[in-house]
């Protein structure tokens, strides 16, 4: 808190601004404003078609804005594949993972970059061993609950394969994490695991960006969660300071709709919170 009793933050790592997208005569997203702090977790929410995965895949280089921009550590950068994304430091964990099921957890992790050692001080081959070391010691860094590094990931639990994802961004010095609904299919146990291991990414100096429907969860998990509704940013507050029924009242456009009719629902034009 600022010494005026305001919210105090920090410089953000990653800054969306003004983004726009269209298909055909579809506005996807309507001049849509986004930051995210290093070390912070910010819940981004929305019903469906509002707008979330497009805006994600535009910062994960999936997309192209149509307008606006978007700044990683302060740097205008312009994505135009995933794998620009990727060497910049924005790793993505989608819903299905993108896993090689049939390779092993550390296959997986390191998989296009190997380690390497010489043969006979000559033939460059796999080094099989420093890929079991790392990967035994990132496994223990997020407290994964993994036995075995040399486990084929279509053997692994949900859960489990969500923890391999996190331990490839994490290995590879990822500054931004987006983790689009991790945890959607997984169990009680397994859903705190991986929230737990989204707090541990935030504890490292990441920047996670953590979308999700359940609203318990994110209130839960996230420093600040982020509204969007019809393309638009409409609403954001620290978690602290909001709740499930605000937060729904925005994801369904209620205060849109109040606010036309004039009615006691109206709350201004985004309500309590930052509008961004």
């Amino acid at each position: 808190m600022s010494p005026e009793g305001g919210w105090l933050r920090m410089a953000s790592l990653l800054e969306v601004k003004g983004a726009v997208k269209r298909f055909g005569a579809v506005e996807a997203l309507r001049g849509v404003d986004l930051d995210v702090e290093a070390g912070e977790v910010l819940a981004l929410v929305g019903d469906n078609g509002a707008g979330k995965s497009t805006l994600i895949k535009a910062i994960a280089g999936v997309y192209q804005l149509d307008a606006g921009s978007i700044e990683l550590g302060g740097e205008l950068v312009h994505f135009n594949t995933p794998r620009d994304a990727r060497r910049a430091g924005i790793e993505t964990i989608y819903q299905d993972l993108a896993l090689a099921d049939q390779l092993d957890v550390g296959a997986n992790i390191f998989l296009g970059r190997e380690p390497v050692r010489k043969l006979l001080g000559i033939v460059p081959v796999i080094d099989g061993r420093a890929i079991k070391r790392e990967v035994g010691q990132l496994l223990l860094r997020i407290e994964s609950h993994i036995p075995d590094v040399d486990a084929v990931v279509r053997d692994l639990s949900g859960g489990q394969r969500q923890a391999v994802s996190i331990a490839r961004a994490l290995y590879w010095n990822a500054r931004v994490v987006i983790m689009d609904e991790p945890t959607a299919a997984l169990a009680v146990m397994e859903t705190r695991n991986v929230q737990h291991m989204a707090r541990q990414l935030a504890a490292e100096g990441v920047a996670v960006i953590y979308i999700g429907h359940n609203l318990v969860e994110i209130l839960d998990i996230a420093d600040r969660i982020a509204v969007m509704y019809r393309g638009t940013m409409v609403f954001e507050a620290p978690a602290s300071d909001t709740d499930q029924d605000e937060l729904i009242r925005y994801m369904t456009g209620y205060t849109e709709l109040a606010g036309r009719s004039g009615g006691e629902a109206d709350t201004g034009e985004f309500g309590k919170g930052t509008a961004t």
